[in-house]
C-alpha cells in the first residue's frame, strides 16, 4: 500500500470513528440583525422624502447609527413608553394597583391621551427627566406637557434597547406585554417589516398633524436591537410610509436554516 493510500484509509477510519460532534463545524456569529449596507441605504431613502426624518439604530454591542440622530422633535405619543415606565420603576417595591394597570393599558395599547394626562399629572416633568437619566439620554427636554416634549431619534433608540431592564424585575413582564400588544389599527410602519422578518417587536408610536414616529426593541434569536424613526413637515400617513421604506432597508431577513 503506498504511502498516500495509507492516509485516505486512516482518515477514511477516523470519519468512521469519531463521533459526529467532534466533526461539527463550530458555530459562528448570529447572523446580523441588520442589513449590510442598510443603514447606508435607509440614509438615502431617508434624505428623498418629504419634510424631516431621522433614525437612529443600535446594534447588539450597543453601535449607533443613523441619520440626524440628535436633531430634536415633538414626542406625540412616543413619551407615553416613558411615562408608563417611570410609573412601574416608583412601584420597584410593591405591585401596581388596579388604577395604574387601568392607565398604563390603554395608554400604551391603544395609546390613549386622557390616561397620558392623568399619569404625567402624576409624574410631571421630574419623573420623565428620571427616566431619561436612566436610560443616559442626552438631548431629553421637558416644555410641561406630554405631547410636545423634545426627543431626538437616538436617545429614543437608546432608551427601547434598554426600556424592559430599566423596569424593575417584577413589573418586567408587564411592560414587555404592553410594548408587545399594540392593537392591530396602529401596527403599521415598523411593526408589519418586522413581523415579516421574524422579529419579536415592543414598540411605541406617536402622530399628529404633520408627525409620524415609532419607536421598536426588536428581538430575534437571543439578539436584540432597536429602530427609532421619527419624522415632521409631511402628513402623519406619508411618515408612516417613510417608517416602513426605513425599517425596510435596516432589518435584516432571517438566513435561510442549513439543510
Amino acid at each position: 500500500m503506498t504511502r498516500a493510500r495509507g492516509a485516505l484509509v486512516v482518515g477514511a477510519l477516523l470519519c468512521i470513528a469519531l463521533p459526529a460532534r467532534a466533526l461539527a463545524v463550530p458555530p459562528g456569529p448570529p447572523p446580523s440583525l441588520v442589513e449590510l449596507g442598510g443603514v447606508q441605504q435607509a440614509r438615502d431613502y431617508a434624505r428623498g422624502r418629504a419634510g424631516t426624518v431621522g433614525f437612529a439604530v443600535v446594534e447588539p454591542g450597543g453601535k449607533l447609527r443613523g441619520l440626524n440622530v440628535n436633531r430634536w422633535f415633538y414626542s406625540a405619543s412616543v413619551v407615553k413608553a416613558m411615562l408608563a415606565l417611570e410609573v412601574v420603576r416608583e412601584a420597584r417595591h410593591r405591585s401596581l394597583t388596579s388604577t395604574e394597570r387601568a392607565l398604563l393599558h390603554p395608554m400604551i395599547t391603544v395609546s390613549d391621551n386622557g390616561a397620558a394626562s392623568t399619569v404625567y399629572r402624576r409624574v410631571g416633568g421630574a419623573g420623565l427627566y428620571r427616566v431619561a437619566r436612566a436610560a443616559h439620554m442626552t438631548h431629553f427636554a421637558d416644555v410641561g406637557n406630554w405631547a410636545d416634549a423634545h426627543i431626538t431619534p437616538a436617545d429614543q433608540a437608546r432608551l427601547f434597547l434598554r426600556i424592559d431592564k430599566l423596569a424593575p424585575r417584577r413589573h418586567r413582564s408587564y411592560l414587555r406585554g404592553l410594548l408587545g400588544s399594540i392593537v392591530p389599527s396602529q401596527r403599521w410602519g415598523i411593526a408589519p417589516v418586522a413581523q415579516a422578518r421574524d422579529f419579536h417587536i415592543m414598540f411605541k408610536g406617536g402622530w399628529r398633524t404633520n408627525i409620524s414616529h415609532q419607536v421598536a426593541l426588536l428581538e430575534r434569536d437571543g439578539e436584540r436591537m432597536a429602530l427609532a424613526v421619527l419624522t415632521r413637515g409631511a402628513s402623519d400617513g406619508y411618515g408612516r410610509l417613510t417608517e416602513t421604506g426605513v425599517a425596510e432597508r435596516i432589518l435584516a431577513a432571517r438566513p435561510p436554516r442549513p439543510q
